[in-house]
Parts: structure tokens; sequence; C-alpha cells
């Protein structure tokens, strides 16, 4: 019924757990699930993981905090793994200004060029974003990112970006940020953004939602993050559950 569209249970986390997490998962309704591997050992796993389980995807891509080693070499390798079986978006990809590991210029090249790649292969893209807001939104605008299709993953922004963002073609994805008292800013998120462009997640094992926050978090929490949303909307769980999964399989191209 649900579908967690960004989860790592490819990280040393899970290593040797993935299975019973998956199944925790299908227990909770989980029915679907998109694994995101973001560097070297991660896009291997997240591979390997779609290929051995049944509704698990991959989304791969070269996270921002990794930008000082995106070369030609590791751009021509994720082009061949990207045209595998399962692959349902490129990403995680974007800016990130917290933790400062490579140049501004340098993140943001690396950005530029990943958005180009999914482009050319006609796959939507995973955002990350943090510290970085203008930016991002400045390059995803002039790549014309949304023209494949976007998620604004683990968005903990206020209505005017989420409408900014939207503008421009992406998909608004919560996760259990939205579940914390003091995150008032994303519930209003929550309540607005446009039902057909509304995305749950874990973002898995971090930001575990109430009432496991501060706990490794896991793909069987994005119902947490459902009831959120419902209560939010004033809406039945079900009808939630429903339109965050047609909006994924829509946007990665599934069958129903």
């Amino acid at each position: 019924m649900l579908f967690d569209t960004h989860t790592h249970i490819n990280v040393k986390e899970f290593k040797g757990e993935e299975a019973e997490a998956i199944q925790r998962a299908r227990d909770n309704q989980v029915s679907r699930m998109a694994v995101v591997g973001f560097d070297t050992d991660t896009i291997k796993k997240s591979l390997e993981l779609s290929r051995d389980y049944e509704r698990v995807y991959s989304i791969i891509g070269w996270h921002p905090t990794e930008s000082a080693t995106y070369t030609d070499a590791i751009e021509n390798q994720l082009i061949e793994q990207l045209k595998g079986d399962k692959i349902v978006a490129m990403g995680e990809m974007g800016l990130d200004y917290y933790w400062d590991t490579a140049p501004k210029l340098v993140q943001q090249d690396a950005f530029r060029r990943q958005i180009r790649v999914a482009k050319e292969l006609n796959l939507p893209v995973s955002i990350h974003n943090r510290e970085a807001t203008e930016d991002a939104y400045k390059i995803l605008k002039e790549e014309h990112a949304g023209d494949t299709g976007g998620i604004m993953h683990s968005f903990n922004l206020d209505t005017y970006w989420m409408e900014k963002f939207l503008d421009i073609g992406m998909h608004i994805s919560l996760n259990g940020i939205v579940t914390f008292k003091n995150a008032p800013e994303v519930k209003e998120v929550a309540q607005k953004v446009p039902f057909d462009k509304l995305l749950v997640e874990t973002d898995a094992p971090y930001l575990s939602p109430m009432p496991h926050r501060g706990k490794r978090n896991e793909p069987s929490y994005v119902k947490f993050v459902a009831e959120e949303v419902a209560k939010q909307r004033g809406l039945p769980f079900e009808e939630v559950a429903r339109q965050t999964t047609q909006n994924a399989v829509r946007l990665f191209r599934l069958e129903e």
C-alpha cells in the first residue's frame, strides 16, 4: 500500500539485516521502496537489493558531500549503471553547504552534470538540499530538471519554497520531520502541497519519526509519516497511502 521513496537500507547500519527490514516493511503495509545509493559501495548494494527483491527499486547517483570525487570515470560508470533494470531515478544529487566537504563551485558542477545525465537518460532526479536552497533552486531551474520530473527529498522548508519547487516540476517528499513538534512549517506543507505532487519517505536510517525519534529509522516507519500527513490533511490514512503510492508509481514510470 505504501511506497517508501527514499531509504538507505544499503548502509552499514543495516548490514546483514536487509531482508528483515524489507519483511518488516511489508508486514506494515509498505509494498514498495526505493533504495538510494550515493557512492560506490552504496550504489553496488542498492543494485543488489533491487535485483534480489521484488518491488525494491534503485535510485543511484553521487551525493553532494562526495562531489570532490566526481570524475569523468565516475560519471561514465553511473551512466552504464543507470541503464540497468529497476532504476527509477538518479540521485541523490544536489548541494550540501552544511558539511562543506567540497567547495560550492565543485558541488554545483557535479550537480549540473548529473542533471544533464538524468535528462539524457530520461530519468527523474532525487535532490538533496541542505542549507543551499537558493543555489539548488537556481540550478534546477536553469537546467530544466523538471522536464523529466524530480523529488525534493526530505523537504523541510516552508510553503514559499514548496511553491517555487513545484513551479519547476518537482515533487515534495516528506519524512519523519513532519511528525516533529518543532516543525510547524513542514506540517503546513503537508496540508497545502497538491495531493498529486506529494510523496512519503523515511530516509532510513536517519530522521526517525515519532514515536521512534532518536532511534534507527527503517522503511516500516513510513506509515507514521503517512499517518501524520493524513492527520494534517484531515483524510483517512488509506487515502494518503493510495495517493502517494500512485504519485510515486507515475513519477517512476512503473506499472500499477
